[in-house]
C-alpha cells in the first residue's frame, strides 16, 4: 500500500538477450547513419570478430533485421542496408498501398508546414545548401538529365526541412522521403524540365530567405497544385 492506495501488481523483467543486444547494437549503427542504405554491412567473420560473439549469434541478429525489413541478404554478395529505421519499413508497406494522389496529399501537408517554419526559422547555413541544390536542380534541368535533376530536388526539399529546426519534423520527412521515393520520383519526373516548376523552386526559396511564410506556402501551394494537374493528364 502507498498512501492507501494499493500498488499495481509488476512482472519481473526478462534479461535481453545476447542476440537482441547485437540486434539492437546494428540497429543502432542503421540509424545513425554509420550503415547507409543501400551499403554492405561488414561479412560475418569480421562482426563475430569484433564483437566477441558467436557465428550463430550474429546469424540470428541479422535475421531479426532482415526480418524487420532493415537489411536484405543478396545471394553471393552479402547484406545490405534496406531501410534507415523501423518507422521507414512501416511507412513503405503503408505507402504501397496507397493511390499517387494520396501520397501527394501528404507530401503537401508535410511541405506545406516545412515552407511556414523554415521562413521564420531558416539560418544562413540553411540558405547556403538550399541555394546550392535550387543551383543543381537548375543546371540538371538545362541539361536535361532527369537522374541529377530528381536527386537535386530531394536534397532541396530536405533543406528546407533542416530549416525548420524541429528534430522530429526532419526525422519523419527523412522517413516518408524514403518510403514515398517511388512517388517522388515519378512525379519529379514528369515535371523535370518544366519552365513553372523552376520558378516555383526559386520563388520558394527566396521566400524563405525573406522570411516571409505567407509567399514561401503559397510557392507550395502553386507546384502542388500543378502536380496534381499533371497526375489529371494521365
Amino acid at each position: 500500500m502507498f498512501g492507501g492506495v494499493p500498488f499495481p501488481v509488476l512482472q519481473k523483467t526478462n534479461r535481453t538477450t545476447l542476440v537482441e543486444q547485437v540486434a539492437l547494437q546494428f540497429q543502432a549503427l542503421i540509424e545513425s547513419g554509420k550503415w547507409a542504405v543501400g551499403s554492405r554491412i561488414p561479412a560475418e567473420p569480421e562482426l563475430v570478430a569484433e564483437l566477441g560473439v558467436s557465428r550463430n549469434t550474429v546469424r540470428e541478429a541479422v535475421r531479426a533485421l532482415v526480418h524487420a525489413g532493415l537489411l536484405v541478404p543478396k545471394q553471393g554478395d552479402g547484406t545490405y542496408v534496406s531501410s534507415a529505421s523501423i518507422l521507414g519499413v512501416v511507412l513503405q508497406r503503408r505507402v504501397r498501398q496507397s493511390s499517387l494522389m494520396e501520397t501527394l496529399e501528404v507530401r503537401y501537408a508535410l511541405e506545406h508546414e516545412a515552407a511556414r517554419l523554415a521562413a521564420i526559422r531558416r539560418t544562413q547555413e540553411d540558405v547556403d545548401a538550399m541555394l546550392l541544390y535550387l543551383d543543381t536542380c537548375e543546371q540538371a534541368a538545362k541539361a536535361k538529365d532527369t537522374k541529377t535533376y530528381v536527386e537535386a530536388d530531394i536534397r532541396l526539399h530536405q533543406a528546407i526541412v533542416d530549416a525548420t529546426h524541429n528534430s522530429l519534423f526532419i526525422e519523419l520527412y527523412e522517413q516518408m522521403t524514403e518510403a514515398l521515393q517511388e512517388s517522388v520520383n515519378h512525379l519529379t519526373e514528369m515535371i523535370c524540365c518544366a519552365s513553372f516548376h523552376q520558378s516555383v523552386h526559386r520563388d520558394l526559396v527566396e521566400a524563405i530567405m525573406e522570411q516571409d511564410p505567407a509567399k514561401a506556402t503559397n510557392a507550395v501551394q502553386r507546384y502542388m497544385d500543378h502536380f496534381r494537374e499533371e497526375l489529371k493528364k494521365e
